[in-house]
């Protein structure tokens, strides 16, 4: 997901006096790891035609490796535990974990390594990776944006965020129960910050 790091002048700027904010040039090579309380991954779709549910996971971790000199051989792998999906409706969740949705008793995990990238233009980027959903490999192709990368303003700590997105079928990966009618297209959605120390 975000081998797209590349070597461009993209700063972070959310607002006038934020001398914190750095290009991801100035970021360190290294291990960064998530930051677990600032990473979402969700998922809408059509149901029935008449509403759009949000849904995501409430338990995930990924760890970035950043090469500063080539960031092309940069590598992130994430991996998601299925059981945290989260619907907001109590039932549903547990319709969602049973055999005829996701299976977590047989499938407890979801992963994500990258492959490879095409740089755009503007801190853009197209990521492919494998993802690994219900016993099922295939590749992937997100659109990712960096969102921000310097110092920490309140911990000494460097931050690299991005985000991504790309539309699945969700079929392929054995969970085309009730399609067409519940919509066999699914939108995923990526935010998340990586943090290394100093």
């Amino acid at each position: 997901m975000l081998q797209f790091l590349r070597l461009f002048p993209v700063c972070l700027v959310v607002g006038a006096g934020c001398s914190w904010a750095a290009s991801l040039s100035e970021m360190p090579s290294g291990a960064y790891s998530l930051d677990k309380n600032h990473a979402y991954v969700t998922f809408t779709y059509s149901h029935l035609g008449f509403s759009t549910p949000h849904v995501g996971f409430r338990s995930l971790d990924a760890s970035l490796e950043y090469n500063a000199e080539d960031p092309a051989a940069s590598f992130v792998s994430v991996t998601v535990d299925a059981a945290s999906i989260d619907s907001r409706v109590d039932e549903f969740n547990e319709h969602l974990r049973g055999e005829q949705f996701f299976n977590v008793a047989e499938y407890p995990e979801i992963s994500f390594t990258s492959t490879g990238i095409e740089m755009l233009d503007d801190g853009k980027a197209k990521i492919t990776g494998n993802l690994t959903l219900m016993g099922v490999t295939a590749p992937v192709t997100l659109d990712a944006e960096l969102t921000g990368a310097g110092k920490h303003p309140m911990r000494d700590i460097s931050v690299i965020g991005v985000n991504a997105q790309t539309t699945l079928i969700r079929s392929q990966w054995n969970l085309g129960i009730y399609a067409p009618v519940v919509g066999d297209e699914v939108s995923l959605f990526i935010s998340a910050e990586f943090h290394r120390p100093g």
